[in-house]
């Protein structure tokens, strides 16, 4: 039975008025994308939140799935990063209408630069890079192309520097999040700052789902371990992008909305914070 049909996720207000689905289907690099899955989680399992990057290849692959579903572009909410390779303003720029072109899609919902540092070869700092990159998705939301912009991986200090060299603040930062590695200090800055908190990696590449305190809490729930570990994310207020290339994992990822963890197991699964990063740490990037 197809859950599109009554299944309908929460949304997060960004500070320009838009919402974005606070659940949503990552791809990835690595065979971490498949055309019938993206078809399947658009049509089957009601998910309308789409994230990639330029650096996963397979933005014009994406771009195919989502018009062989049929949904209305109106519906979908589709974000995109930008390479640190593609750093500066004009690259920046040409980077982004080559995305869309690729994904024939004519705007972005959401664009992200991916990292807080640049690939280029230049003589100035990553700061500096940093603020003319921003400076290019500023005019390309003003221009309607990214009908939102922000960041990726943008520690405190990063944020803090674009604030002061830009006009417009990120709307969103996207970063590793999971029991495992919390930043919620970075959580509670980007609050303060209006910045929507965007975790990825929820199920910590699966390290999490082995772990005793979540196994116990998912069968007290009668839930999956994954489903206990997104629930707990999206219960946190946090936009949350698991990825999966498998049918069966996508539907069961999308079935966190009918059930609430109580306090206790939420204090629980915020206990296990070790630090741990199963992906990038960016904590080191000037």
């Amino acid at each position: 039975m197809s859950l599109a049909a009554h299944l309908r996720f929460p949304k997060v207000p960004l500070s320009n008025g838009l919402q974005i689905p606070i659940l949503g289907l990552g791809t990835s690099h690595y065979g971490g994308f498949s055309h019938d899955a993206i078809v399947y989680a658009l049509t089957e399992c009601g998910v309308r939140h789409i994230d990639t990057a330029k650096r996963y290849g397979c933005e014009e692959k994406l771009g195919k799935a989502i018009i062989e579903s049929e949904i209305p572009r109106n519906d979908l909410w589709v974000t995109n990063k930008l390479w640190p390779g593609d750093y500066g303003y004009k690259a920046a720029k040409k980077a982004c209408l080559d995305s869309c072109s690729q994904m024939r899609l004519h705007y972005f919902d959401l664009y992200l630069m991916h990292w807080p540092e640049s690939l280029q070869s230049c003589t100035c700092s990553n700061r500096e890079m940093r603020a003319e990159t921003w400076r290019a998705l500023e005019e390309l939301y003003k221009e309607g192309v990214c009908r939102a912009i922000g960041v990726s991986n943008f520690q405190v200090h990063h944020l803090e520097e674009l604030k002061e060299d830009c006009s417009v603040v990120p709307h969103v930062n996207q970063v590793e999040y999971h029991p495992f590695q919390q930043s919620n200090q970075l959580m509670g800055y980007c609050r303060r700052e209006g910045i929507v908190f965007e975790g990825y990696s929820p199920l910590a590449k699966g390290q999490v789902l082995r772990n005793p305190t979540v196994l116990q809490i998912a069968e007290k729930y009668g839930h999956t371990p994954a489903q206990i570990c997104i629930r707990w994310s999206i219960q946190n207020g946090v936009v949350t992008i698991p990825k999966s290339t498998k049918k069966k994992r996508i539907r069961e990822n999308c079935q966190v909305f009918g059930f609430q963890l109580e306090e206790s197991d939420m204090a629980a699964l915020g206990s296990l914070h070790d630090g741990r990063h199963v992906t990038w740490d960016s904590t080191h990037v000037e």
